[in-house]
């Protein structure tokens, strides 16, 4: 049903778009979509998405379910959880996972059906799955919707979570994007291409529906990040934030140079007990502990995609020996980088 996406070649940057830089770093996927139509009293229900992590997307760390509502309206949410109504045009993430379920009326539950995810990938993706759960059928629909009907176009979006993510930690369990009026809305035009594309299936299309679904996945992050309130502290907002967003800046753009918070702190121009405080408000983290955390995601990238000796890769991200660095990595990750390196290597074949 699904199809992972080609590995992307790592290479460092001094992009000032932090959020650029960590969603290269953190490598993010886009999964294929497909349609689930809903007619009249139905239920579908998803499990967490580690359990299907192996079928939608293999050798992906860490993967997220979405919908969009292309026709008709229907509700959604976490197990057990609060209803949220979704209207025609509306996409619905699932950051950290969270078994949830997408019904017709609120309070409705289906039954989690495996079997839609493994299904063998014969023929051009997307492949349109049997039936998962109450009345519901996947494919196009051929007539008007009835009352309690619905089009649903759905993917995955992957990304590395360790050793370091700081994205998805700002992340809601339920991340709820609603459509907006007009032709500038880039969501609803990314949704119409990818759904035309996937009918179609023309040359080249599982690439292109991969490309657009990631493109559609920082375009709701960029939409999230414009609508969170002024007095929201997360690591997102801390990007919008004056002194901490150019703190940020400065720590990915060269996270290998020779930091300390005075260096820091003169750099985006507080005195050093501020910017203490205020980048910890945001990101949860002391500026300096922040930067180690980021210099193992920045290792881990290198020790992955390139043949760079353990004692070089140390060096690159600002250590002055391969056995201190060897020692934060393993804090970090739990193996000693060879170690590491070795098992993704393994898990990438």
């Amino acid at each position: 049903m699904f199809a992972r996406s080609p590995s992307w070649t790592w290479l460092p940057t001094m992009s000032k778009d932090t959020l650029s830089e960590v969603l290269r770093s953190v490598r993010l996927r886009g999964a294929l979509f497909f349609h689930v139509e809903g007619r009249d009293r139905w239920a579908s229900e998803a499990p967490h998405a580690s359990e299907i992590a192996r079928y939608v997307m293999p050798g992906i760390e860490h993967v997220m379910a979405y919908h969009v509502v292309t026709e008709g309206a229907c509700w959604t949410g976490l197990i057990d959880g609060e209803a949220v109504r979704l209207e025609l045009g509306d996409v619905v993430v699932y950051p950290r996972g969270a078994p949830h379920s997408v019904t017709s009326h609120p309070g409705l539950r289906g039954v989690v059906d495996m079997a839609a995810y493994a299904q063998p990938r014969d023929q051009q993706l997307p492949v349109f799955s049997s039936r998962v759960g109450g009345d519901v059928r996947l494919g196009c629909a051929d007539s008007p919707p009835a009352p309690g009907s619905a089009t649903l176009v759905c993917g995955f979006f992957g990304c590395d979570a360790r050793p370091f993510n700081p994205l998805l930690a700002s992340l809601p369990e339920l991340l709820h994007i609603r459509a907006r009026d007009g032709e500038d809305d880039r969501i609803s035009q990314l949704v119409r291409f990818a759904v035309a594309e996937s009918v179609e299936k023309r040359p080249g299309g599982e690439a292109l529906l991969e490309r657009l679904s990631e493109t559609m996945f920082v375009e709701l992050v960029r939409r999230y990040l414009e609508e969170l309130p002024e007095d929201q502290n997360n690591w997102l907002a801390g990007l919008r934030d004056r002194y901490v967003g150019r703190a940020l800046s400065c720590l990915h753009a060269n996270p290998g140079e020779a930091w300390t918070i005075d260096r820091l702190a003169d750099r985006v121009g507080l005195s050093r007990s501020a910017l203490h405080e205020r980048f910890g408000q945001f990101t949860g983290h002391a500026p300096m502990q922040y930067l180690a955390r980021w210099r193992m995601q920045v290792a881990a990238g290198l020790l992955r995609h390139s043949a760079a000796t353990v004692a070089s890769i140390a060096q690159e991200v600002g250590y002055e020996s391969e056995a201190s660095f060897s020692r934060a990595f393993r804090r970090e990750t739990g193996r000693p980088p060879a170690t590491w390196r070795r098992e993704q290597v393994r898990i990438a074949s």
